[in-house]
């Protein structure tokens, strides 16, 4: 267990969090794409259920149960890939508890694999929270910088009126080190802050198997870059390119994959972040998917591209001036398109 961390005076809140919001921009229980000069990142919307966590009530008397397990936040939460991780050992166990104003919060463990940084909190008031009190959740700082940007998700568990648990997602992005130190930095409602730090590092023993498998539909290019297996889950990297200028009508970020072993037993699939690129030739982007982990007995994939096409959402852009300009999605712009099937073999 850590050391009790107590926020000082002289922390420069409002200049981290103001930097931060001008990188970011994040609305409430949903994922938003992000714009900022030729730089276009991505989360797609239709497939955020998959990062969001409901909120349920759990009676006094399971909720006392549950204060009392160690290290529960990832074993009790609906996915598969922090139950396995949790079971397998490869989750860092934190413990570090803030009080402020009369709310503990408890850094209660960390996953950081292939696929996401992921953490588990405990959060405990003296009084009745809103539903809402914190928001979209915290912000990170990787090695005390804010990210360029990033994707991910937050959702919380409702054990009580004064309890509940939370788990909070960022993508991992390719330029990420194996290890760094994470920052998290959450706010309520009313203005207080929790801050935290920890360093982090990669889950080991990741299987690499190289897929290099390319469509080319209409005028979208698609290649499928490679497969990740580890204990915590599967990870499928694709990038793909499209003739034009305008990320409204483009359909590179809107892909999706439907994935199935040899018995035709679906493979759970969870949304991940992407970022998109306007070059001198079109539009190039990049992504990286995760599912749940697989079992022994799989030893060959079928795998489905096509598109998750949101019906509502947004972006928002920067000005010269530091200034937000949101702009509405226009989902009808981007039209339908088919992909072919293909199989991949596990070694």
């Amino acid at each position: 267990m850590k050391t009790l961390h107590n926020p000082e005076p002289k922390f420069p809140k409002e200049e981290v969090r103001s930097a931060i919001r001008s990188g970011i921009y994040r609305a409430n229980k949903k994922n938003i794409s992000k714009k900022k000069a030729l730089i276009y990142t991505l989360s797609t919307v239709a497939a955020a259920v998959g990062l969001l966590f409901g909120s349920s009530y759990v009676s006094p008397v399971i909720a006392n149960t549950f204060s009392k397990i160690v290290g529960s936040v990832f074993g009790e939460s609906d996915q598969l890939r922090l139950q396995k991780a949790q079971e397998n050992g490869v989750v860092t166990s934190i413990g570090e508890t803030q009080t402020v104003n009369g709310i503990s919060v408890t850094l209660d463990e960390i996953l950081y694999d292939q696929n996401t940084v992921t953490v588990g909190l405990v959060i405990e008031s003296e009084e009745e929270l809103d539903d809402y009190y914190f928001g979209a959740g915290p912000d990170f700082l990787i090695d005390q910088e804010r990210p360029s940007y990033f994707s991910g998700g937050y959702g919380e568990t409702i054990l009580s009126e004064t309890k509940r648990t939370a788990i909070a997602e960022m993508d991992v992005r390719e330029e990420m080190l194996d290890s760094f130190e994470l920052g998290l930095i959450l706010e309520g409602e009313s203005g207080d802050t929790w801050f935290f730090s920890s360093p982090v590092d990669k889950v080991k023993d990741v299987q690499i198997i190289s897929v290099d498998h390319r469509q080319y539909v209409e005028d979208l290019s698609l290649k499928v870059n490679d497969i990740e297996l580890s204990k915590t889950g599967m990870s499928l990297t694709y990038t793909s390119f499209e003739d034009q200028t305008d990320f409204e009508n483009s359909r590179g970020g809107y892909i999706e994959f439907k994935v199935v072993d040899q018995e035709g037993r679906a493979i759970n699939g969870y949304s991940g972040g992407g970022s998109g690129e306007l070059t001198k030739e079109g539009i190039r982007f990049t992504s990286r998917k995760q599912f749940d982990p697989l079992d022994n007995q799989v030893t060959e994939l079928m795998i489905t591209p096509y598109l998750s096409i949101p019906t509502s959402g947004g972006s928002t852009e920067i000005d010269k001036d530091g200034n937000e300009v949101v702009t509405e999605y226009e989902g009808a712009k981007v039209q339908p398109i088919e992909f072919k099937p293909f199989k991949v073999r596990l070694k």
